[in-house]
């Protein structure tokens, strides 16, 4: 079980469009952000339940059957050392039959963050008792390698905030059916690393770096001296339309298969300037086709993806 750096999904990518109720089984690594999850659900008005043994939920979720409001578990599988046979097959069990309003989601974290967040908690970790914490993070992750392999949807959370946390749980779950597809457009720099969430990536290096230029090098793709100086590269006439032209063609498709989010990442090398503002430029554009369009600016200071979603454009470039 080793989930890159984006989020990895099998099967469907949202919850299956059920009629009636859903429910939702949330397992995963200890201190990848279950309880957070959870919160979210709780937030927008679903029922929420933690730390059920696996060998319960079959049962809770007939029990619970009757229920008209929406259901997250948040399914405890420590257990499954004892018996790890059993625990797969009470958690296929779980699953099987309930096809039609039932998805599972599974909470991945790469080592260092786990040992990071557990170092700042000062919490123990559950598989960690008589062992180091670094071995126990490594004997849990082997443990639920089938429950990550067998689940519909797997996010890695090791890059992400809470808010970033909560933000995927509402594009995937919270999100009313037959809502307009929500776009959310994220600049960034690989001398950074790539964002947590992309379905689309576009590498943007090739066009003339504004960073070389004294003046430039201090502001941002969101200023318009900067916006001339990318716009004036014979490449970007070339390129960005087809670009825009390429999301403008994939959106309905994404929307006709049932999704509700869709994140695009625009990458440079130091995420301030190329796609910064090539960034801002899809999302203009989508806004005027209405579509809901959010810009994350990841290399920059939090007010400007703020004022990156209040500006209309850049005026004259």
């Amino acid at each position: 079980m080793t989930p890159g750096p984006r989020e990895q999904e099998t099967g469907a990518a949202t919850l299956p469009r059920a009629a009636g109720r859903r429910v939702l089984l949330i397992a995963g690594q200890s201190g990848a952000g279950k309880t957070t999850v959870l919160h979210a659900l709780e937030d927008a008005g679903w029922d929420t339940m933690d730390n059920i043994p696996i060998r319960f939920v079959e049962k809770l979720i007939a029990e619970e059957n009757g229920s008209s409001a929406h259901l997250a578990i948040g399914v405890d599988l420590r257990g499954a050392d004892r018996d790890a046979a059993t625990a797969q097959a009470l958690w296929s069990g779980a699953v099987s039959g309930q096809e039609d309003g039932l998805a599972t989601l599974f909470l991945a974290c790469g080592d260092d963050e786990l040992v990071r967040r557990y170092n700042e908690t000062r919490r123990r970790h559950p598989f960690a008792h008589d062992r180091s914490l670094v071995d126990g993070i490594a004997a849990e992750r082997a443990l639920l390698a089938p429950f990550c392999d067998s689940a519909q949807v797997v996010i890695d959370t090791s890059r992400m905030s809470q808010q970033d946390l909560r933000e995927a749980v509402r594009n995937r779950f919270i999100l009313a059916e037959g809502a307009p597809l929500v776009v959310t457009i994220t600049s960034f720099g690989f001398a950074r690393g790539m964002p947590p969430l992309a379905d689309l990536v576009f590498d943007v290096r090739f066009l003339s770096n504004p960073h070389w230029v004294p003046q430039l090098r201090e502001l941002t793709g969101l200023d318009a001296p900067v916006a001339r100086h990318i716009a004036a590269d014979p490449a970007y006439a070339e390129t960005v339309p087809r670009i825009v032209a390429l999301v403008d063609t994939l959106l309905p498709h994404y929307a006709r298969q049932g999704r509700s989010y869709l994140t695009v990442a625009i990458g440079c090398t130091g995420g301030r300037h190329r796609s910064v503002h090539v960034a801002h430029v899809l999302a203009e554009h989508l806004r005027r086709q209405g579509f809901s369009t959010t810009v994350r600016h990841s290399n920059l200071p939090a007010d400007a993806s703020r004022a990156s979603n209040r500006t209309a454009g850049f005026g004259q470039q």
